[in-house]
């Protein structure tokens, strides 16, 4: 099925000069680039693409002290206490400098693209994966210097792809075209 992703190369990603392998690793694998843009967003936009309900803080705090516990830590904060430090700590990584937005159109595109990209926590990315090979952060380190993982890419999941693509884009701005390789892959 044909699917959009939102994939965003974070600051880190930026600096470390990584646009053009994350792009060309998913046009590789058949994923066309239907919308692009160097973006600086404020707190306000960070805010609308990281929506910190209820359920997202609770969910998240609940993985982050199974792992504390795991690990024979000390939780002294509330799962939603976790969550919201997790939250502000996106929020703080986001917006600490310049993020390209890309917006991805192919086949199963959210599953490829994290299939590509990799797991959220680099230490743990294959090698062969994006993450994989040009990061090493882990969620201990980026605990213990309270800060968010730098994990280089955000991969939108197939059900948040379309809310998350129109924080960072009009419809305007995303494009309809056929890659001349389409009718051999498709």
């Amino acid at each position: 099925m044909i699917k959009r992703v939102l994939v965003l190369v974070k600051p880190d990603g930026v600096y470390k000069a990584l646009i053009g392998k994350a792009i060309s690793m998913l046009e590789a694998a058949g994923l066309k680039v239907v919308a692009i843009k160097m973006v600086r967003p404020d707190k306000n936009m960070a805010a609308k693409h990281y929506i910190a309900d209820e359920g997202w803080l609770l969910n998240t705090g609940k993985k982050a002290k199974a792992s504390y516990l795991e690990k024979g830590q000390p939780v002294k904060e509330s799962e939603l206490e976790i969550g919201k430090r997790v939250h502000s700590w996106l929020l703080d990584y986001i917006i600490s400098g310049p993020v390209v937005a890309i917006v991805f159109e192919g086949n199963e595109a959210p599953f490829i693209a994290k299939k590509l990209l990799g797991p959220t926590e680099p230490r743990k990315a294959d090698p062969s994966t994006f993450r994989g090979k040009y990061s090493s952060d882990s969620y201990d380190l980026a605990d213990a210097r309270k800060r968010a993982v730098k994990n280089l890419v955000h991969i939108s999941d197939e059900e948040t792809a379309e809310r998350e693509i129109h924080v960072w884009f009009k419809d305007s701005e995303i494009s309809n075209y056929k890659r001349i390789d389409e009718d051999l892959m498709y």
